[in-house]
């Protein structure tokens, strides 16, 4: 259907595309840049500027991660918009279910107003929640440092001062730094709590940021994982899902 729909756009018999639209079906159909740009033209938009975040996951780095299917893995904008997850890792966390304009965004979540979001978390991490907050903010004050012309950027920074108190006040302190990997603590519904490593990758030339979470093989980590592990697979069986 991808591949049909980018035919349509060529031929000019499709609709115009969203951007969020044309950056998902790029990402669907392995593009590379210079083909992710071919089809923001021909679909009368214009090609994300270097200025811009990149949304784009790499054909390598989309192989990369799908062999890691069975490790909780997110992948993520450098401004932390969630754009691509591992199966097991929407049984750790529940589905993400990402909205149309992309806004499953980490700051957004853990900065939110919303008393059910902060109860429902099922991620701890180990160095505490403020100074989990410290860490992300200093980050996305790096980001935009390097990406200050992204509307999108600016408009989450904008959002975030107007939503959140706390947000706002860290962000006036100015700190400068890059999140860190860390141990986390999964409280689960199924298993309870148990904790895993948590580390986070960049990736070259995009800025995009792979987390990845293990356990020790043999742990009682190991065998909670496990058996989310399967329960989601039995959940993608159920659902007629591959």
């Amino acid at each position: 259907m991808s591949v049909d729909y980018l035919v349509r756009l060529e031929q000019g018999r499709a609709r115009r595309p969203s951007e969020q639209v044309a950056s998902s079906l790029a990402r669907a159909l392995q593009l590379t840049d210079e083909e992710r740009d071919h089809l923001f033209i021909v679909a009368g938009l214009l090609p994300p500027s270097p200025r811009d975040v990149p949304t784009h996951i790499p054909p390598g780095v989309q192989r990369m991660i799908a062999r890691m299917s069975e490790l909780p893995v997110l992948v993520f904008t450098a401004s932390w918009t969630l754009i691509s997850w591992t199966p097991i890792m929407a049984t750790l966390i529940g589905d993400p279910n990402l909205s149309d304009d992309g806004s499953w965004n980490l700051l957004r979540r853990h900065f939110s107003i919303d008393s059910r979001a902060v109860e429902d978390a099922r991620i701890v991490s180990s160095r505490g929640d403020e100074a989990f907050s410290h860490s992300l903010v200093a980050d996305l004050r790096r980001v935009h440092g390097r990406y200050p012309d992204d509307r999108g950027l600016t408009a989450l920074i904008d959002e975030l001062q107007r939503s959140s108190e706390r947000f706002r006040e860290l962000w006036m302190s100015g700190a400068v730094g890059e999140h860190q990997s860390e141990r986390k603590t999964i409280r689960h519904p199924l298993v309870e709590e148990f904790e895993l490593d948590c580390d986070v990758f960049s990736v070259a030339g995009s800025d995009l940021r792979i987390v990845v979470y293990t356990v020790a093989a043999g742990s009682d980590a190991a065998e909670k994982l496990d058996f989310l592990r399967v329960s989601a697979v039995s959940a993608r069986t159920s659902a007629g899902l591959s």
